[in-house]
């Protein structure tokens, strides 16, 4: 049980010690996940960013996805989904079409002009606030190396026994601080999962410090 998101993050952060010191890009999958990230990413003095990722799923079993769509264009599509659903090359696309304005819109209000950090030749570490089912985290790690990325590790406080399992292929590590037998709902294990708003994932990003513009620190005035 964890007390809060941030609470959790400290907890996952502890266990990626091994990471401190690499080429690190701490990646929260919003919204949530953006608050566990932050912890990671200062334990790590890492830089944060969000990955923001878009199923693409089965006109007739949405659950069911065929590929998925990340920033700059990414676009992951798994072949043997394609030909035992028998997809047209007509329904992608129109799948395709909507999923990506609505994942453009979402990376126009969330980074808020930010630039994505460039993934090429680093390790991405994915962070969410729990796995279930593995999709979304799955598809995450597929647009991470599809941005270049040169190891895709995942990092959350909960996910079900077999969340490894469910990740093979996709992640390299998979690091978990509880692996319950009978995970329920992931809110079951925060004692306070309160819903996190774009505005909450903007300001994080915002006030946590830019590669590119590094934190200043304070001018000392001599004595």
């Amino acid at each position: 049980m964890f007390a809060d998101r941030s609470e959790a993050g400290r907890r996952v952060a502890a266990l990626l010690g091994h990471l401190r010191g690499g080429d690190v890009v701490v990646l929260g999958l919003p919204r949530g996940g953006v608050v566990v990230a932050v912890e990671v990413a200062d334990a790590l003095k890492a830089p944060l960013d969000v990955i923001l990722v878009r199923k693409l799923g089965v006109p007739i079993q949405p659950e069911l996805g065929f590929g998925a769509l990340g920033e700059d264009g990414v676009r992951v599509v798994n072949p043997d989904v394609v030909r035992m659903a028998q997809l047209r090359q007509d329904e992608m696309e129109r799948v395709e079409e909507r999923e990506r304005g609505i994942l453009r819109q979402r990376a126009e209000r969330l980074r808020a002009g930010r630039p994505r950090i460039p993934l090429t030749g680093r390790t991405a570490v994915i962070v969410d606030d729990g796995i279930a089912t593995g999709s979304t985290a799955r598809a995450a790690c597929e647009v991470a190396r599809a941005h270049g990325a040169a190891r895709v590790v995942v990092a959350v406080p909960v996910c079900p026994e077999d969340g490894t399992e469910r990740l093979r292929g996709a992640a390299d590590e998979v690091i978990c601080a509880e692996t319950p037998a009978d995970l329920g709902g992931i809110g079951l294990w925060y004692e306070d999962f309160t819903q996190v708003t774009d505005d909450q994932v903007t300001d994080l990003l915002t006030r946590h410090p830019s590669p590119f513009q590094p934190a200043q620190r304070p001018r000392m005035e001599p004595d």
